[in-house]
């Protein structure tokens, strides 16, 4: 996959922002895993809580901690 330029990842939104996951920087394995837990390119969610880069994003009514090796490989935008 190309590096996207001017990206900003999961890890990196403070608390209270609404993002879109518009890449996964990884193998198909760990997009197999993000699929898994409910997360896929084109998802809207809320980051709830952010530490040294782990993040717990809400999504439909769920909650899902993603430790900051994964939260870095997300690329986002941010909605608001």
């Amino acid at each position: 996959m190309l590096p996207i330029m001017n990206q900003q990842t999961l890890s990196q939104v403070s608390p209270g922002h609404r993002v879109q996951l518009i890449a996964i920087q990884g193998d198909r394995v760990l997009t197999r895993r993000l699929l898994a837990l409910g997360l896929s390119v084109g998802n809207e969610m809320e980051v709830l809580h952010r530490r040294n880069g782990d993040v717990v994003v809400g999504r439909g009514g769920n909650r899902l901690a993603l430790g900051h090796d994964i939260a870095d490989r997300l690329v986002i935008r941010e909605l608001s």
